[in-house]
């Protein structure tokens, strides 16, 4: 077998050619067979024919083999679809520090060798990004990829990788385009793990509005949005918000809340919340962390929640079965240390594919 130095993992194997945005998609090749698969290995770009994934040598190592005719096989286990939303856009207008453009790149580095111990394949739908200081237009193009990404066949979980938190409007109205939701009308929700609520209301959309505008448009729609936040910082929200969750019957837990009741009552808050919900939207605010553990994002938490708690939050929203769509946001690599922020970030996505996948 060939071998040749993987330039951005340790150790030795061949490197595949990159797959997706700007060749992030990278990492070591141990060999062929489903037992060394990694997740660059399963990925394929959504641009290129259908294919069955099969754990066969093909022109990038082990992984997707093009089919004759380009037909989708259902065996070929559980899928995920990617995407990036490159915005900061909102970070700026909310007067936080720049850089979370930059966060599906890095993210998608980070998720590149992390191993995969079941038929999982990836499906990677590129990037919507954020022109200049154009919000609006950048989140309408994100939008019209997560609705793709969502609808498109054999698709289990998508997964969107920001980006600010503006990324959650985007993600919204992408849900709300989707078949799972345009077709039925299921009751739908949203799960939050974040040190803010992110219910300001301004005059323009910022990184701090998204579900104070999500709850406008559920109002209009005659519906109202069933919303709930972990790790909520009470020191970083005004009275003015708490006022506004409690308007809008936002259930949450503050950061002390989730310490004090463990991994155990964390998880009964999430299977509270979602027990009679069809669609389970869940976006993780990396902001939620300790900023020893999180220092690439733009607000780093003075006290944040422990990791091992957001794990099972994240594990708990998996395990519900109605997980459609989860969005990570805030990731500021500029501001990274260690590639610290990603790599956490990237561990959670991984936990929540593969609680998933064991539900199958």
């Amino acid at each position: 077998m060939r071998r040749s130095a993987a330039p951005d993992t340790p150790g030795t194997g061949p490197s595949p050619s990159p797959v997706g945005p700007e060749g992030s998609w990278r990492g070591r090749v141990d060999g062929d067979g489903p037992e060394h698969a990694r997740w660059h290995q399963r990925v394929r770009s959504a641009t290129d024919s259908p294919a069955v994934l099969t754990d066969v040598r093909g022109p990038r190592g082990p992984g997707p083999a093009p089919t004759a005719g380009g037909a989708r096989q259902t065996e070929a286990g559980f899928q995920v679809s990617v995407l990036g939303f490159r915005s900061d856009e909102g970070v700026r207008r909310n007067r936080g520090r720049i850089g979370s453009a930059d966060g599906p790149a890095a993210l998608r580095g980070a998720l590149a060798p992390l191993a995969l111990h079941e038929r999982i394949s990836i499906l990677d739908h590129g990037d919507a990004a954020t022109a200049g200081e154009d919000l609006e237009a950048g989140q309408s193009e994100a939008a019209a990829l997560i609705t793709g990404a969502l609808d498109d066949p054999g698709t289990d979980l998508t997964v969107v990788l920001g980006g600010g938190h503006e990324t959650a409007w985007a993600s919204y109205r992408g849900l709300m385009a989707s078949r799972a939701v345009a077709d039925h009308g299921p009751r739908w929700g949203v799960l939050n793990l974040d040190a803010h609520f992110d219910l300001r209301e301004e005059e323009r959309p910022t990184s701090g509005t998204p579900f104070a505008q999500i709850a406008a448009a559920e109002r209009e729609a005659g519906r109202a949005l069933d919303y709930a936040v972990l790790g909520i910082a009470e020191s970083s929200n005004t009275a003015v918000l708490f006022e506004r969750a409690r308007a809008l019957g936002v259930r949450w837990m503050t950061d002390l809340e989730c310490a004090e009741a463990g991994a155990v009552g964390v998880r009964s808050f999430v299977e509270d919340f979602a027990h009679d919900l069809d669609v389970l939207y869940l976006t993780i605010d990396l902001d939620v962390l300790p900023a020893a553990v999180a220092p690439g994002v733009s607000a780093p938490a003075g006290l944040g929640v422990e990791t091992a708690l957001v794990a099972a939050a994240v594990r708990a929203a998996a395990a519900t079965g109605t997980l459609a769509l989860l969005d990570v946001v805030e990731l500021n690599p500029p501001l990274d240390i260690d590639g610290r922020t990603a790599r956490t970030a990237a561990r959670l996505v991984d936990l929540a594919v593969h609680r998933a996948v064991a539900l199958r």
